[in-house]
């Protein structure tokens, strides 16, 4: 995490993202078409790509289970906040078939879509203390590797107990 990190959390926005385009996907698809279970199908197989596997084995589940326990189980499946409020959406809709989903899915995406933005902002300042963090622990470490090698005797004060104990203490604070 201090030397990399990068990745999981930019796959962490790509999901949310994904999320929120397969929410405004779900919303055109039904406008157009059939019902929601339909729906879901229809966009299996053309979902943004970090959730697209959870969305085919959610469409898979559609045909052996009713709507509302397939959704929970993709529910577990994405395991983030913003796919839970769509799937809270979905459930809701198949139990009372509201009127406005595709409103409710068009406003959670642009909630979605919010709060990738917000993350990235907090990202960028957590940037510049991550950077610090690094040329530090490099640094640092450099210096006991030089002095290692290049200057042991530097280091013999800490050869004894006294010496471990006094280094130990330094290392607490």
């Amino acid at each position: 995490s201090l030397l990399g990190g990068e990745a999981r959390r930019q796959a962490q926005l790509d999901r949310v993202e994904a999320i929120a385009s397969w929410a405004e996907m779900l919303r055109d698809t039904m406008a157009g078409s059939g019902g929601l279970e339909q729906s879901i199908v229809a966009t299996a197989g053309v979902a943004p790509r970090p959730i697209r596997t959870e969305v085919l084995r959610l469409a898979a589940r559609l045909e052996r289970d009713r709507l509302a326990p397939a959704l929970r189980e993709f529910a577990d499946d994405i395991d983030d906040p913003s796919g839970d409020l769509v799937v809270a959406a979905l459930i809701l809709a198949a139990d009372k078939s509201p009127k406005r989903l595709g409103d409710l899915l068009g406003r959670l995406a642009a909630f979605a879509r919010s709060e990738v933005n917000m993350r990235m902002r907090v990202e960028a300042g957590r940037s510049r203390t991550r950077t610090s963090v690094k040329v530090i622990t490099i640094a640092t470490t450099l210096f006991a590797v030089f002095l290692l090698v290049f200057n042991q005797a530097y280091l013999e004060p800490y050869d004894t107990l006294l010496g471990q104990g006094i280094l130990a203490l330094i290392g607490l604070c």
